[in-house]
């Protein structure tokens, strides 16, 4: 990392930023170009592992390349707020992100209610019912987290 002055290496501090974000962006493998797509999702952390789960329709783009190379790339960010200055070179921005990889899968159907649990519980909303056929017309999705890294720039005012 080229500014290490705001990088985050505490596990918990990357996790407290993940906690925060509502959007998580998945960069899937696609030819010319990668394919990314913002996604809500829940998040399960045991000893230091890190698993995402996300959700979405049974088809589509995204599934069909995930059949072909389940290894992807995250990015997730917050607290982004406008610094500025005297002149356009001097103004920056304030921000807290993570990004990583991992592998994604399609979760079986017996773990859907479990991964949309994590997803509600991101929200504050694990209290809510879930309809029986809703779940079995969702595919849910877990990445599990090989390699995670946090940076983070606190607003002046912020301090």
């Amino acid at each position: 990392m080229r500014r290490v002055d705001r990088e985050i290496t505490e596990f918990s501090e990357m996790i407290a930023i993940m906690r925060k974000c509502t959007v998580c962006r998945i960069a899937l493998h696609d030819t010319p170009f990668p394919y990314i797509v913002p996604m809500h999702f829940g998040m399960e952390v045991e000893n230091e592992q890190v698993m995402l789960y996300l959700h979405g329709a049974g088809e589509g783009k995204k599934l069909n390349l995930l059949a072909k190379n389940p290894n992807v790339a995250f990015e997730m960010d917050c607290e982004q707020q406008l610094i500025t200055s005297e002149t356009a070179c001097g103004c920056s921005m304030a921000y807290e992100s993570v990004i990583g990889q991992g592998k994604l899968e399609i979760v079986s159907d017996e773990e859907k209610k479990h991964g949309l649990t994590a997803l509600l519980r991101q929200f504050q909303l694990e209290s809510l019912p879930m309809q029986v056929g809703a779940i079995q017309r969702t595919t849910v999705l877990k990445l599990t987290v090989e390699q995670l890294t946090g940076k983070c720039r606190i607003a002046p005012q912020l301090k």
